[in-house]
């Protein structure tokens, strides 16, 4: 088996036949498999996967129900694989045309790689305006409280076998951020990370004031850990000053951009903003380290 796509999976009816069909639709003359990591579906998503079994080459679902997160998912998924080399993506997104076979030529000749992340096909023009994603023209440079390695979102990963299998898979304590703090540990054991622009997957962006909120809250948080986690393996110090003028670019940002906002749309982007900074206030406290 030359290649393995895992998808990790909660709860996802309303998304994942899109995902599933885009992966029928893939054209490579290598052999491949999917996984469907089943972390405790309720609403039906496994009754979906199973309507593709005769559609996909080796289509299994694997049981990752124990314990609740994607790093748990994608490392059941991962270990249960027969490939070479193993490809993530989301139950929640699709993948382009050419994913498939791009992602596989990558990985033989790279042991890690990402693919380019579009924002529009699948998210509100209103929304993806405002959230244009770095990693649509590379991998996600180091800056700000992340100011490392170059890292990549969990769902667009590539990784050799037994590259994943050497740095023990993701670290399941992190409920969010897993996919950074596995890309700078695999960087870290002297593995570069690539970035594959022909292999394009379509991500779905929040669009709704609370998510966006608790979703920037959440990576705020996870911010700080690790944070935490890789200043003594090098990572810049964060200054008070640094900190002082995050918080008044949003407050003074906010008076000035106040008598224009007319509707949810044009509060989104601030409700992520004030969710990053307050996340961040919380970590610090949390993990007793200075990183707002």
């Amino acid at each position: 088996m030359k290649l393995s796509v895992v998808i990790p999976c909660l709860n996802a009816a309303d998304t994942i036949a899109i995902q599933l069909e885009a992966l029928a639709n893939q054209q490579w003359s290598e052999p491949w498999e999917v996984i469907v990591s089943d972390n405790g579906s309720m609403d039906g998503s496994m009754d979906i996967v199973k309507q593709y079994e005769s559609r996909l080459p080796n289509l299994r679902i694997v049981d990752a129900s124990t314990k609740r997160g994607q790093a748990y998912a994608r490392n059941i998924g991962a270990k249960n694989t027969r490939g070479e080399s193993i490809a993530f993506c989301d139950a929640d997104d699709e993948v382009g045309p050419g994913w498939l076979a791009a992602m596989g030529k990558a990985l033989s000749q790279w042991d890690f790689v990402a693919c380019r992340i579009d924002v529009h096909k699948l998210s509100p023009p209103w929304v993806a305006k405002t959230r244009n994603h770095s990693q649509a023209v590379g991998l996600q440079a180091p800056r700000g409280e992340l100011a490392y390695l170059p890292h990549a979102g969990g769902g667009t990963i590539g990784v050799k076998r037994r590259i994943h299998e050497e740095v023990g898979g993701f670290d399941e304590s992190c409920r969010l951020l897993e996919d950074t703090d596995y890309c700078w540990r695999v960087q870290l054991k002297g593995t570069t990370l690539h970035f594959v622009p022909d292999a394009v997957i379509h991500v779905r962006l929040r669009d709704t004031l609370k998510g966006s909120f608790r979703q920037s809250y959440g990576w705020g948080q996870y911010r700080v850990l690790l944070y935490k986690k890789y200043l003594p393996l090098g990572m810049p110090r964060r200054t008070w000053k640094q900190g002082i003028d995050a918080w008044k670019y949003l407050i003074v940002g906010f008076i000035r951009s106040a008598p224009k906002i007319r509707s949810k749309r044009d509060l989104v982007p601030w409700a992520r903003m004030l969710g990053r900074r307050m996340g961040q206030l919380k970590g610090s406290l949390k993990y007793r380290i200075f990183a707002i």
